[in-house]
């Protein structure tokens, strides 16, 4: 059929639901028959109209790089349509309807995305991110990147962990490599190598970022595939690195906190580091909306759980005990876990008594001599305010800020840590690196 034709009679409900009919058909047929379907859209610089909306049509179709979005339902009357016009730099989708204003859809070159990319990623300290999927290290935000179809991403099947970075140090990276490793097992996620060549991944891609004061993150997936909801189609699960930078300004500031009312995890999430942080995110949310700095979850039993991203720890019996809410239903905290170490002198000095892990009520913890808030993000992080109870005198506490001190002297010259060297070489496609213990 000649495009004069076309043109001429696209208005006639026949052709028009022949136009559809032959769309449909090589649509369905796209995979084996590309360039039979691509030769259907030559005319792109025409208008094809039809007497009605088309409802049932695919929502995406690839014709040569070039992605065309079909509205379900649009109002397409004679005269009026779906036109494909070039413009200077590609191709743009343009849709008018009787009821609706026009409107233009750029369609992209690769080179165009990477551009509009960089702008996205710029004042970002986005330094260094690996990923499984390329094989390789990247240092160019624009490139930092995740698959749609990774599993991770559209249905929330992943583990992450983070790692600080001070001095140059990787702080406590193995602590987080066991915890990650944990969580991917609950998770029923299988690894993509082995601990080892995770270990060494993780410390080659902070050699590369040069990075000498920010956070390791990394994430566990069960990789590309489908959009399905089980993963029995993503053939190689992933393993995804970025190094930032983040300065640790510490602050002895006491804050205030609320009891979330946003529903805590159940037991069984609750101790997986996944990537399903939504709750997470409403009780921070709902927190800062009343002037908190963070909220405090209190589990179905009524005991003081943890908060959105740290641990609570209270001192109490008179400034002599150093207590912490079990690990049984909340994350085990890997700052919270060296704090309870580093406490032990504490009572060596004679300044606490003994240090404890047991359930508490809120009614205990608003009683409290003390409490803080741990975690690698805010560190010993003092409380003086819960709801509208004024810890003790309101002010922060001894024990806190010594811990405070503790913590800080540990993460510069404490136990055995990973110290990247970021003077790396590079020599054909391949970086070499060393690290000590």
């Amino acid at each position: 059929m000649s495009p004069n034709l076309l043109e001429k009679e696209a208005h006639a409900p026949k052709l028009a639901q022949s136009i559809y009919n032959a769309l449909t058909t090589a649509a369905s047929r796209y995979e084996n028959h590309s360039n039979q379907f691509s030769s259907l859209f030559q005319m792109s610089s025409r208008f094809v109209s039809f007497p009605e909306s088309i409802t049932g049509f695919l929502s995406e179709l690839s014709v040569n790089n070039c992605t065309l979005r079909f509205l379900s339902g649009a109002q397409c009357s004679s005269g009026r349509g779906l036109r494909f016009p070039r413009t200077r730099r590609g191709r743009t989708l343009m849709c008018s309807g009787s009821n609706s204003h026009s409107w233009n859809v750029p369609v992209l070159s690769s080179n165009e995305v990477v551009e509009r990319l960089k702008l996205v990623g710029e004042g970002k300290q986005l330094l260094a991110m690996y990923s499984s999927v390329v094989g390789g290290i990247t240092t160019d935000p624009a490139a930092m990147v995740l698959p749609l179809d990774d599993h991770m991403v559209h249905r929330g099947h992943g583990v992450f962990d983070t790692a600080m970075i001070i001095n140059g140090h990787l702080y406590e990276l193995d602590q987080h490599l066991d915890r990650i490793l944990r969580s991917a097992s609950m998770a029923k996620i299988p690894l993509p190598f082995d601990r080892e060549t995770i270990r060494k991944i993780l410390i080659q891609t902070v050699s590369v970022s040069g990075c000498r004061y920010g956070s390791l993150r990394y994430w566990l997936s069960a990789g590309p595939g489908d959009f399905s909801l089980s993963p029995s189609h993503c053939p190689k699960p992933s393993l995804y690195a970025i190094v930032y930078q983040k300065d640790f300004n510490v602050d002895r500031i006491g804050v205030k906190v609320v009891t979330s009312s946003v529903p805590i995890k159940p037991p069984e999430f609750a101790t997986v580091k996944s990537v399903n942080y939504l709750p997470n995110a409403l009780s921070q949310m709902e927190a800062e909306a009343k002037g908190a700095f963070a909220g405090i979850w209190v589990d179905n039993d009524g005991f003081i759980a943890e908060g959105p991203n740290m641990n609570v720890a209270f001192v109490v019996n008179g400034g002599r005990e150093l207590v912490m809410p079990r690990f049984d239903n909340v994350l085990s905290g890997c700052t919270a876990r060296r704090t309870i170490t580093l406490a032990e002198q504490l009572v060596r000095k004679g300044m606490l008594k003994s240090v404890r892990v047991m359930d508490m009520t809120v009614e205990d913890g608003k009683n409290a001599d003390e409490m803080m808030l741990l975690g690698s993000g805010v560190l010993v992080k003092p409380v003086i305010q819960w709801d509208e109870e004024v810890i003790a005198d309101g002010k922060e506490g001894h024990i806190t800020n010594a811990l405070l001190d503790l913590l800080l002297e540990d993460m510069s010259s404490g136990p055995p840590s990973v110290e990247v060297i970021s003077n790396c070489v590079l020599t054909h496609g391949s970086i070499c690196f060393q690290s000590t213990l």
